[in-house]
């Protein structure tokens, strides 16, 4: 029992909460020790949260899990755990998580609560919307990215610091996050072909056309936001004008990749997996980290 409990709270997709860190990274907290600890404890009590939500997701789709191909195999919705059992488990998960949260920041934890607020209403209400559903989960990755840098914020205001939140790394986030939420959609629109409006009514309004559309729209944004903040005048200022821009090759080639790997192997169905089994994405991502704390932490002569 406790393995598929474990199953349900789907730990490779804590991967998505890894944003957290951008606020301790572009705060140039990252050598910081007080800092890092309240950041890392903070990732997995924001992670402890975000699980128990996706169990009671698992639960409120129950029927819905049943008529996909893939989902019909979790835990919940294959009846390997009871629904009472999966509920009991998801509420302590949520106590322990966003008490946790509120202890570490007050900020932190509103931000946490907020997250887990919108997912269960994505849950319930949101993801039969078309076009809404995507940009709510974009919406998701902009709070997680906004907890990094209040859980950030809640410290600084201990010692006396003033930490200032970028809206460009609000905006690089949301607009990566819709990118992966579209092609997410694609995929599932071609693996259920005309049981896509069996499994949710959003899905079975898309067109193939339509979020080809919408991806191309998505990925030019996603680069330009990305380039336009490596070299905005304020960027070059807070860091001292260390070449950020040269991290753009990275992002660039991290996008194609998952083009590529959506249309030319017809995936892109679950991006938190792909980023452990795809080889090239997963070396791609570790080059970027490495270069972008190269950049901002090499001590400057």
């Amino acid at each position: 029992m406790m393995r598929y409990i474990v199953q349900s709270m789907r730990i490779y997709q804590w991967t998505k909460n890894l944003v957290i860190f951008a606020g301790l990274i572009f705060t140039l907290k990252f050598l910081d020790p007080p800092y890092v600890r309240d950041t890392i404890l903070g990732f997995f009590l924001f992670s402890l949260a975000v699980s128990g939500s996706y169990i009671l997701n698992d639960i409120l789709d129950i029927e819905r899990d049943r008529l996909h191909p893939t989902k019909r195999d979790r835990p919940i919705a294959a009846g390997k755990v009871p629904v009472g059992v999966a509920a009991g488990w998801a509420f302590a998960f949520l106590a322990v998580g966003l008490g946790g949260a509120f202890l570490l920041g007050i900020r932190f934890g509103c931000t946490a609560a907020g997250y887990v607020a919108l997912t269960l209403t994505y849950s319930l209400f949101l993801k039969q919307v078309v076009l809404l559903d995507v940009v709510t989960i974009a919406l998701g990755f902009v709070l997680r990215a906004t907890a990094g840098v209040e859980l950030i914020r809640d410290r600084a205001m201990q010692s006396g610091e003033e930490v200032i939140l970028s809206p460009w790394l609000l905006v690089c986030a949301f607009f990566l996050a819709l990118f992966l939420a579209i092609g997410k959609r694609r995929h599932e629109l071609a693996t259920l072909e005309g049981d896509a409006r069996l499994h949710r009514a959003a899905l079975g309004a898309y067109t193939p056309r339509l979020l080809d559309q919408l991806v191309a729209v998505v990925t030019s944004a996603t680069v330009l936001a990305y380039s336009v903040y490596t070299i905005s005048p304020e960027t070059i200022s807070k860091f001292s004008g260390r070449p950020l821009y040269l991290t753009i090759p990275f992002v660039l080639y991290g996008i194609f990749r998952y083009l590529y790997l959506m249309y030319a192997e017809e995936k892109g169905g679950n991006p938190s997996e792909h980023l452990f089994r795809d080889r090239p994405t997963l070396v791609n991502v570790l080059l970027w980290g490495a270069a972008l704390l190269a950049i901002l932490y090499w001590p400057a002569r």
